[in-house]
C-alpha cells in the first residue's frame, strides 16, 4: 500500500501590530532635529534610535505614514518610513560598510548585460540602457563595459575605486536612496541616475524591468510576477519621494 504523502506545512505570516497611539504629530528632536512623536514620545526605530529628520518635509510625510496605520501597523505601507530607518539604523554609522557592500556588485550590473537575440529585445536594450551607461561615463568618468549574455565579466580596474569616490561623496540621505535603488533594480548604474535627477523613478522601473515586460509581451502575465513589480514600483517611487522630501 503506497504510504500516504505528506506536505510541509505553510506557517501563516505573524499578525501585524495593533496601532496603540492615538495621535501623531511632528514636534523638536535632539540637535534641531523634526522628531516624529507618537502620544508625544519619539517614534523609534528597528534598532531605538528615534525617528528624526533634518528636513521638516520628511518628518511630516513620515508622520503622515504613521497616522494612516488603523488598525494595524503594515510596514509595508510605510516606504518612507522604512527609507529613514535604514539612515539612521544602517547608513550612517556603518557608511564604510554598506559602501564596500555595493560596490562588490560591479561586475554585475544589470544593464550592462545585453541579449544577443532576439534583435528586437537587444534594440530595446540598447534604446533604454546606452544613453544611462553614457551619462555615467560623461558626468562620472565611470567607463562601464557591456558585454553580451548573462556569463559574468568584469569590468575594468578603475570602475570601482571612482565609483567608491562618488558614494563617499554623497550625504546620508542620497547613499540610502542609493542601496535602495541598487537593491531594487540590480544595477548601480539606474541608481546614480535616480539619485543625481537624471533619471525619473518612472524611467527608472522601466529599464530595470524592461526584459521581464518583454517576456510579458510574448508569453503573457503572472499574476505574482505583475504584484512583485507593483510593489517594487511603488518602493522606486518612495525613494524619488523621499529624495526630493530631504531636499
Amino acid at each position: 500500500m503506497e504510504k500516504e504523502r505528506s506536505y510541509p506545512v505553510r506557517e501563516p505570516p505573524p499578525p501585524k501590530p495593533k496601532r496603540v497611539y492615538k495621535s501623531v504629530a511632528v514636534g523638536e528632536g535632539a540637535g534641531g532635529a523634526y522628531a516624529v512623536l507618537l502620544d508625544g514620545k519619539p517614534g523609534l526605530t528597528p534598532l531605538r534610535t528615534h525617528l528624526a529628520t533634518s528636513s521638516r518635509a520628511l518628518a511630516e510625510a513620515v508622520a503622515a505614514e504613521w497616522d494612516a496605520q488603523d488598525p494595524h501597523i503594515d510596514p509595508e505601507t510605510m516606504p518612507l518610513t522604512r527609507l529613514l530607518a535604514t539612515a539612521l539604523d544602517r547608513v550612517t554609522p556603518q557608511r564604510d560598510a554598506v559602501i564596500a557592500s555595493l560596490l562588490s556588485y560591479v561586475d554585475a550590473d544589470s544593464i550592462c548585460y545585453r541579449a544577443s537575440h532576439p534583435a528586437d529585445l537587444r534594440a530595446r536594450q540598447n534604446e533604454l540602457w546606452q544613453p544611462v551607461v553614457d551619462w555615467v561615463s560623461r558626468q562620472h568618468n565611470i567607463a562601464l563595459t557591456s558585454v553580451d549574455g548573462l556569463m559574468p565579466a568584469a569590468q575594468p580596474p578603475q570602475v570601482a575605486p571612482t565609483l567608491r569616490r562618488v558614494l563617499e561623496a554623497m550625504d546620508d540621505t542620497a547613499l540610502t536612496a542609493f542601496q535602495a535603488a541598487a537593491a531594487h533594480t540590480s544595477s548601480l548604474a539606474l541608481a546614480l541616475g535616480l539619485v543625481c535627477r537624471r533619471l525619473t523613478a518612472a524611467d527608472v522601473f522601466a529599464a530595470a524591468f524592461l526584459d521581464e515586460m518583454y517576456q510579458v509581451e510574448k508569453w503573457g502575465e503572472d499574476d505574482l510576477a505583475r504584484d512583485r513589480r507593483q510593489r517594487i514600483a511603488r518602493d522606486i517611487d518612495a525613494i524619488e519621494r523621499y529624495l526630493a522630501l530631504s531636499a
